[in-house]
């Protein structure tokens, strides 16, 4: 945003005072909006030093005719000390009837302390996109007073104490109700911890011309929005057989863990393939048949645990030929036998492949295999998994999930699904999308092997395997959110996903095939 500011300025010729005028004007017709729900008449706008703050005086002067609006410029002590913008519109409140109170010295936080609870509104202006590190002193003070209040807080551009660039909070940050971002989305908004600071997000225009935020910024990384998703999904022809919709190879399955199999089957099906197969224990297949009535059911070879044995690599390997995408991991297990076997199938496998679980996890230390394949390979990793991966702890993987995702793509050649809040679909040449799908209910036993059903499904019906990430990750986020609407979220099971999954995909593909 730096970058595209100047660019602004520099070559668009666009007064950074106007930039900051209609920041301000966003933030003020925001903050009017809160002030009216609630019935309102008092704001507080809590300014830094910097062009936060300035955007933070353009509001107060806007709302100065209507409301009654008190000014605290933290970190300072006279307007000599602010940015040259957020002077010239310090001064620009002279004959208003702003108040301003100038609070550098911690010992002065009680003003903030007892005035902040006595407001209707406060204004979230402290720290902009640039803040890295931990929030000290009267800052810090600042930031905790205005979390102390219990009044509602709208932030400018980004809560105060988040990190623009990775989501991270270091020390303290402002919880905000609501935050109005100026010119596009952040990751520090849309990357937790800093999601969970940021209540509803707004993204105003402010002028700044659409080929900038196109062309200036050397950032890859990108939100998954609904019209993107739809425009991913298959198109099935009203003349088209099961044949044509993708048939879908799945291996996994193990004493106790039939369900992760199933539910990886299931949610295939249900994500739009055609055709799906389960290779399961030999033992177990009759389990498998009762629990799943549309999948077809294959035993073979196992081990005397009943898991998946090393001498069905060569069947399996030959049968996958016959299939469009195949899914491993779902249940496997870690028996010393089966690894070996998920090592085999990594490497040999030609079809299209989605690693998952425990499958994932047989892969550590021998990453090396993934550049060996010679078809697509996508992979979807939990923080645990991946950490052990990379042999690096989940600590980590969270201080920059974005990172982590896009050096992991690159290292191993393949599509990297590294699953959370705010899930990161990384792939090899550097795009990132983040997305926005999916809700705290799908913290839920199975949900990781219902989305391998979904990228496989869409792996199958003919999607280039980024994409299929991508389609995969929001859809069955979709599903979850309709399952969380309709249902609530306590109590979401892996199994109302995947009963929602024809639902999330449903609008888009009827109004095509009309």
């Amino acid at each position: 945003m730096a970058r595209i500011d100047r660019a602004a300025i520099e070559l668009e010729k666009i007064p950074s005072l106007e930039l900051m005028e209609r920041a301000g004007e966003a933030l003020a017709r925001a903050a009017r909006d809160m002030l009216s729900t609630s019935g309102g008449r008092r704001v507080a706008l809590v300014c830094g030093k910097g062009n936060n703050g300035g955007d933070g005086l353009v509001a107060a002067r806007r709302l100065s005719g209507a409301f009654d609006s008190v000014v605290y410029v933290v970190g300072a002590d006279d307007v000599g000390q602010l940015s040259a913008d957020a002077r010239a519109n310090m001064e620009s409140l002279d004959g208003t009837l702003v108040s301003t109170r100038w609070l550098s010295d911690p010992a002065v936080a009680v003003t903030l302390e007892r005035e902040l609870p006595t407001c209707d509104v406060i204004v979230d202006a402290l720290f902009g996109t640039g803040f890295k590190g931990e929030a000290s002193g009267i800052f810090r003070a600042a930031i905790e007073a205005m979390n102390d209040s219990g009044r509602p807080v709208l932030s400018a551009d980004i809560p105060s104490g988040v990190s623009g660039d990775t989501g991270a909070v270091e020390g303290v940050a402002v919880v905000a109700q609501r935050t109005v971002t100026f010119a596009a989305p952040k990751v520090g908004l849309v990357q937790y911890p800093g999601a969970g600071y940021t209540g509803d997000m707004e993204v105003v225009d402010i002028g700044i011309p659409a080929r900038l935020l196109d062309t200036v910024p050397d950032s890859r990384v990108y939100l998954t929005t609904e019209d993107e998703a739809e425009a991913l999904l298959p198109h099935r022809t009203p003349d088209a057989h099961k044949g044509d919709c993708g048939r879908v190879l799945a291996i996994g399955g193990s004493v106790g863990m039939t369900g992760a199999a199933a539910m990886c089957a299931q949610a295939a099906l249900r994500s739009g393939a055609g055709l799906v197969t389960l290779a399961v224990p030999r033992s177990l297949n009759d389990i498998l048949e009762t629990k799943l009535t549309e999948v077809i059911t294959v035993p073979v070879a196992e081990t005397p645990e009943r898991t998946l044995a090393v001498e069905a690599a060569a069947g399996l390997i030959e049968a996958a030929r016959r299939f469009d995408a195949v899914a491993l991991g779902p249940g496997i297990s870690m028996a010393s036998e089966t690894v070996a076997l998920v090592r085999e199938l990594v490497l040999h496998v030609e079809a299209p492949l989605v690693l998952d679980a425990d499958g994932l996890n047989a892969m550590a230390g021998h990453t090396g295999l993934f550049r060996d394949r010679k078809s697509p390979l996508v992979l979807t990793p939990h923080p645990g998994e991946i950490a052990r991966l990379l042999s690096t702890d989940t600590r980590s993987v969270q201080a920059d999930r974005i990172a982590t995702a896009s050096r992991a793509a690159m290292d191993w050649g393949a599509v990297v699904i590294l699953k959370g809040a705010g899930t990161v679909i990384a792939e090899p040449g550097g795009d990132v999308f983040i997305n926005p799908t999916g809700n705290a209910g799908m913290a839920s036993a199975g949900i990781g092997d219902v989305l391998t059903g979904c990228v496989v499904s869409f792996l199958a019906q003919g999607l280039g395997p980024f994409s299929a990430a991508v389609a995969g990750a929001y859809f069955h986020g979709h599903a979850g959110d309709l399952a969380a609407q309709m249902e609530g979220m306590a109590g979401l099971t892996a199994g109302d996903v995947i009963r929602h999954l024809p639902l999330a995909l449903r609008t888009n593909s009827e109004e095509r095939w009309l």
